[in-house]
């Protein structure tokens, strides 16, 4: 196995590669992201009262993140298709910050973790969000698109530092 330091995507050529997870154990994995979409104040009113001419952004957005953390590894070149046994999307509307801050936790039971689904996730349902608002405001901004924690595999927990 592979430490820290060392590209485990890379083969003895340089090439890419997947990395062969063949020998780790399944275990239950967890990962939890995050990511923000600012908007002004009448956008943010409309997100709030459901009255966005497209339709109900939080739930389009809820149900995009979820069907993209599913084909996350069809997007990420190197990342395994995996069994995702849960996906949960939060949505927290920041009134003082006009932003909807979303968090989305993937679970599986794996040789791999949900890192990236969690972040797929987050990041789709953040630009679901753009594309249902962008005929009310243009200048909509996503940031802070990040992993929060991680839960088991051979690596063990960890968690972003707040």
């Amino acid at each position: 196995m592979n430490d820290e330091k060392t590209l485990t995507h890379f083969n003895e050529k340089g090439r890419a590669r997947m990395v062969d997870v063949t020998e780790k154990a399944a275990t239950l994995r967890i990962a939890t992201a995050n990511a923000k979409v600012l908007v002004n104040q009448d956008t943010f009113k409309l997100i709030k009262a459901g009255r966005m001419a497209k339709g109900d952004v939080l739930a389009v957005a809820q149900v995009a993140g979820i069907m993209a953390a599913k084909k996350t590894a069809e997007l990420i070149p190197m990342c395994h298709p995996i069994g995702v046994t849960g996906i949960d999307i939060d949505f927290r509307l920041d009134e003082a910050g006009c932003a909807v801050i979303i968090e989305a936790t993937a679970r599986c039971k794996g040789e791999t973790g949900v890192e990236m689904e969690a972040m797929t996730a987050a990041s789709v349902a953040a630009l679901t969000i753009y594309d249902m608002c962008k005929a009310a405001q243009k200048d909509i901004e996503i940031t802070d698109i990040c992993l929060l924690s991680k839960k088991g595999g051979k690596s063990g927990d960890w968690s972003k530092r707040r």
